[in-house]
């Protein structure tokens, strides 16, 4: 489970977010592109738009579900 305290600064705003856990493995990305973002530099994903439509947060909880390391949360 994704730990709040632990939020990654690359995150925009909002319920949904990545932790200090991810390992870049880019799943998230790949499945919801329009919702995850990947930095390079510190090869992390964060969260760069939060769903807006019913949608988006399907593929946002679908990603959350298949993290190999739950680094993805929801404070909602």
């Amino acid at each position: 489970m994704a730990d709040r305290t632990a939020r990654l600064p690359q995150n925009v705003p909002g319920k949904f977010y990545v932790d200090s856990n991810c390992i870049g493995c880019n799943q998230c990305v790949t499945l919801a592109e329009n919702i995850f973002g990947f930095d390079p530099d510190k090869e992390i994903a964060y969260v760069k738009k939060q769903p807006e439509n019913e949608e988006e947060e399907k593929l946002t909880r679908q990603a959350m579900e298949e993290c190999p390391v739950q680094a993805i949360g929801d404070d909602g």
